[in-house]
């Protein structure tokens, strides 16, 4: 007979397996009310959670809480997937040139400028995007983006959470795209590059909660399918979109941008956790008419997000 002690234990386990199995369930169902969605975000970490406690269940011989574990595993995995390894994209164009891009939230208190400045510099990237640009390095800029001579940024902001601004650099020309009274934090530009015109965009999304205000994500989604919508030509657009490319707001984009989102794994946010179990809602998108060759993190800020630099070709012609 089994003792009160090892029934409460099995009790306590499966209990602790239903918080993944939700995050889970949350985002394979993909029902859009904002408290799953925010529940849809968590699946990278919940996934690693659920390993660990799967494993200690095992250690302790826990036969029906380990078998749910690994049926939560098994649902988070099927979760995950479409914003780790999305589907879409076409193959590199042989022998076209590349173009390596470095976006970042810095945080707008963040006042490490040497850990940007040498993040920014080991990236070598070709192009710079940065949101949540706070004082401290606005007043360094031309030591931040030292070899960076072209560039746009947006009108500082006054928030709550901290005085910011976002911009775009480049080692080549820009031409600035005028601003739209849509109430999304962006900047965008048209860079001359060795693939030709380019459209990037820079933007920052409000968080899923608590809300600046409830619709926010859904409006602001909506303001980058209409910058997106007068562009022509390949389009990249990055920064910190508070949400991970499989959830509702990654979803509407999707659909009303026809843009395509770069993997997610490692995880880009918070910096201060393993970017393995970390979660990827600073997002790097592209048009079909570019392939992606790259993505990966770069060296640390000092904010609490990760930079992420990726590289781009012009995409191969359909046959």
């Amino acid at each position: 007979m089994i003792s009160p002690l090892k029934a409460a234990m099995h009790l306590a386990a499966l209990g602790l397996m239903a918080a993944p199995a939700g995050v889970a369930l949350s985002a394979l169902l993909r029902i859009d009310h904002r408290w799953t969605d925010l529940l849809a975000q968590f699946t990278a970490p919940a996934l690693a959670a659920t390993l660990a406690l799967t494993l200690f269940c095992a250690v302790l011989r826990l036969r029906p809480a380990m078998i749910a574990g690994l049926g939560a595993t098994v649902l988070l995995v099927l979760a995950v997937w479409p914003q780790w390894l999305p589907r879409g994209g076409a193959l590199p164009r042989e022998g076209a040139p590349t173009l390596t891009l470095y976006s970042a939230n810095l945080w707008a208190w963040n006042e490490e400028v040497e850990a940007i400045t040498r993040s920014i510099a080991e990236a070598d990237p070709d192009v710079v995007v940065l949101v949540e640009l706070g004082d401290a390095p606005s007043a360094q800029l031309d030591r931040v983006l030292a070899g960076y001579p072209h560039r746009v940024l947006n009108a500082r902001v006054d928030r709550p959470s901290g005085a910011a601004r976002a911009t775009i650099a480049s080692r080549y020309p820009l031409t600035a795209v005028a601003d739209r009274p849509d109430g999304l934090v962006s900047v965008a530009a048209v860079a001359q590059t060795p693939l030709g015109p380019v459209n990037i965009i820079g933007a920052h999304l409000t968080r899923p909660w608590p809300f600046q205000y409830q619709w926010g994500q859904i409006h602001q989604a909506a303001a980058l399918a209409a910058i997106r919508r007068d562009m022509t030509g390949p389009v990249i657009a990055a920064g910190d979109f508070n949400s991970v490319s499989s959830a509702r707001i990654g979803r509407q984009i999707q659909a009303e941008t026809g843009l395509i989102p770069a993997p997610g794994w490692p995880g880009t946010w918070p910096s201060a956790a393993p970017s393995a179990v970390g979660m990827t809602i600073d997002q790097v998108w592209r048009s079909p008419d570019l392939a992606l060759l790259e993505r990966r993190l770069g060296r640390k800020t000092g904010s609490d997000h990760r930079p992420v630099i990726t590289r781009f070709t012009l995409a191969a012609k359909a046959p």
